[in-house]
């Protein structure tokens, strides 16, 4: 055996490196500078004997050694962090840190709600959160950059474990005053497709939207261009278009200040799930069932 191996440290940093494709980015997410990242990595490449990472001024590309390494960096990260967790769960239940990715379509509306009882009623637990979309959520989650992420099915979760929050209906949201206006709910064939706005491609919103209208040709058709829901509701209240917001939205008052009116989708696929995800066989899997209650209550 080797007398000298690889550091935790620098395979965080070739991960980073790896992930970030920018030398400088790659420190600012391992929140070292720069050149000591870049020392990191040479001396793992020293200690090795190999190169991994090949530099010049505009890119940096992996060896195909380097990819390999890369990818069995991974494994090993996630194993020491298994290892952390199982050591941190024989400890008091829900405390010490939880690194936790929320996508942005639930982030803004639950998190406010929920976060001040947390802190309240589970003081020990220092929760990490970041924001970002499912997929990549879920790839932080595989290459265990997060322990868990707060997202929204249907959705390809592969094979992480998961624990339902809650039901989320949808509803369709357009101009006060309009002609179209029914009383009670909206039928999917009632919404005009040259007029609807939906969130930008990588929002799993967009999908469930798609699929609570069950109507093909609006695939092709509705004007994706919305970078949030807040900036889909502006469109709607100065009339132009209208656009589908999830129930827990509308409950934090996203249309608060507008002259938005907000029906729901009569269609028994007009929702989405709220699920909590974690890697399966986690040593914190009972954190993480503690966590949903927690959730669920809120």
């Amino acid at each position: 055996m080797s007398t000298y191996l690889p550091t935790i440290k620098q395979l965080q940093y070739l991960v980073a490196l790896h992930e970030h494709g920018h030398f400088g980015k790659a420190a600012d997410a391992s929140f070292v500078s720069q050149s000591t990242l870049s020392a990191g990595i040479r001396e793992l490449e020293s200690l090795l004997g190999v190169t991994l990472v090949e530099r010049s001024r505009r890119v940096v590309r992996f060896t195909a050694l380097g990819e390999t390494v890369v990818s069995k960096a991974n494994r090993l990260l996630r194993e020491a962090e298994e290892l952390a967790d199982l050591v941190q769960a024989s400890g008091k239940p829900l405390s010490g840190e939880l690194r936790m990715s929320v996508i942005p379509t639930i982030a803004p509306f639950l998190l406010p709600r929920m976060l001040p009882r947390l802190r309240k009623e589970r003081p020990d637990l220092k929760l990490m959160l970041r924001e970002e979309t499912s997929h990549d959520a879920l790839e932080s989650l595989s290459h265990g950059r997060v322990d868990c992420v707060l997202l929204a099915l249907p959705f390809d979760t592969g094979d992480a474990a998961i624990a339902h929050i809650a039901d989320d209906r949808l509803f369709i949201a357009f101009p006060k005053d309009d002609p179209r206006d029914p009383p009670a709910s909206i039928k999917p064939d009632m919404i005009d497709q040259g007029r609807l706005l939906l969130l930008e491609d990588g929002h799993c919103l967009r999908d469930h939207a798609l699929a609570a209208c069950n109507r093909a040709e609006l695939r092709a058709s509705a004007a994706m261009i919305g970078t949030s829901l807040h900036t889909l509701v502006q469109l709607v209240d100065n009339d132009l278009g209208l656009t589908m917001l999830p129930e827990m939205a509308l409950s934090a008052g996203i249309l608060a200040g507008t002259e938005v009116v907000a029906r729901p989708v009569d269609s028994p696929t007009a929702k989405r799930e709220i699920v909590l995800a974690w890697r399966k066989n986690s040593p914190r899997e009972a954190d993480f069932l503690l966590l949903a209650e927690e959730l669920r209550a809120g």
